[in-house]
């Protein structure tokens, strides 16, 4: 594998949290989320710019709510939108070339084998598995689809009709538990109590109104398209939606619902972990070697932090000339966390 860099997000953790609660019924899919079938259930935080604070917030509201039963793990998002547009009309297409929105998931958290859905306003979708993060190879797996998969879409205005009233657009999708328990904890659904990792983006394009159609507007310097907008749930603190260990929690409740997610202490370890995997990535880049000691690793500002206590809690760093293991005590002492330089979390 290619052991460059890995840029470190520049953010807070503190990953959004969902009690996603069981459903009453099964639906009948329109893309509409104002009937009863959504009637309990939440709705997310306003989206965010995929950096966080340190970029404005965006101008459309974008909010999605969730429900699970026996068969499905279902999602509505709903789209504020005057400018609605999509052209893409055959699965499998690069959707993000359209706005759309997206949906990913890691049932078990070690971030890697995990799933991205994409879908445009024509109700078009990709759906891919990834092995592992691009920054750790990929690769992406196009041929994998969502058996089973059920979708809508809510058009509230005219698609394609920059003249129309316009104000948004709305998403339906159950995905079936059958499909995604491949990558869950012992290829099982979940239960009520157990937490996956999931997220959402919505792709975002400046776009022009010309001869009755809307036109992505082109940079004169480049010849191209602005870069899009990228607006999310949990926010990543890196312009690259492949950070599993930055999404959102989800709480799968039943009966009795919590109020809200709690963090597990092991998290905080979990993120120790992963901040010296970039940095060791990083340090790799520089030097051409791993760091077999915890100090080449640590920057300005964490002599004192939770990083350089780590030292003290007995962590361990074992390294060849390609490759890197580190292991940290879990939050109880009973257990520990290793992870590797392509970037495998696992508990021994």
């Amino acid at each position: 594998m290619n052991l460059g860099g890995v840029p470190e997000p520049a953010i807070e953790f503190a990953p959004r949290s969902y009690v996603c609660r069981r459903a009453n019924g099964k639906p009948e899919l329109d893309g509409r989320l104002d009937k009863p079938f959504w009637a309990d259930a939440p709705w997310t935080e306003e989206f965010v710019d995929i950096e966080g604070d340190r970029k404005p917030r965006p101008h459309k509201s974008t909010r999605v709510k969730m429900l699970w039963d026996d068969e499905y793990f279902y999602f509505g998002a709903q789209l504020e939108e005057d400018e609605i547009w999509a052209t893409l009309t055959e699965r499998e297409s690069v959707i993000f070339y359209d706005n759309d929105f997206e949906i990913f998931i890691d049932p078990d958290g070690d971030t890697h084998q995990y799933y991205e859905f994409e879908i445009n306003a024509l109700n078009t979708v990709w759906d891919l598995l990834l092995v592992t993060p691009y920054r750790d190879g990929g690769p992406p797996i196009n041929g994998w689809d969502i058996r089973g998969l059920r979708t809508a879409v809510h058009i509230d205005g005219e698609l394609n009709n920059p003249d129309a009233d316009n104000r948004s657009w709305s998403v339906e999708v159950a995905m079936p538990w059958s499909i995604l328990r491949e990558c869950a904890e012992g290829q099982q659904p979940p239960e009520a109590g157990a937490n996956w990792r999931v997220n959402f983006s919505r792709v975002q394009w400046r776009v022009d109104k010309a001869d009755g159609a809307y036109r992505k507007v082109i940079n004169p310097e480049t010849g191209r398209p602005y870069p899009e907008d990228n607006w999310v749930w949990s926010p990543q603190g890196v312009i690259n939606m492949h950070y599993p260990e930055l999404w959102g929690y989800v709480l799968f409740a039943d009966g009795e619902t919590p109020e809200s997610f709690e963090l597990p202490d092991d998290e905080i370890v979990k993120w120790k972990l992963r901040r010296l995997y970039y940095r060791q990535r990083n340090h790799y880049e520089r030097s051409g070697v791993f760091a077999d000691r915890i100090e080449p690793l640590l920057e300005a500002g964490d002599e004192n932090g939770e990083l350089a206590g780590l030292a003290a809690e007995g962590l361990l760093i074992e390294t060849t000339s390609r490759s890197f293991r580190m292991r940290a005590a879990s939050a109880d002492g009973a257990g520990a966390y290793w992870i590797r330089e392509d970037g495998k979390l696992w508990k021994e």
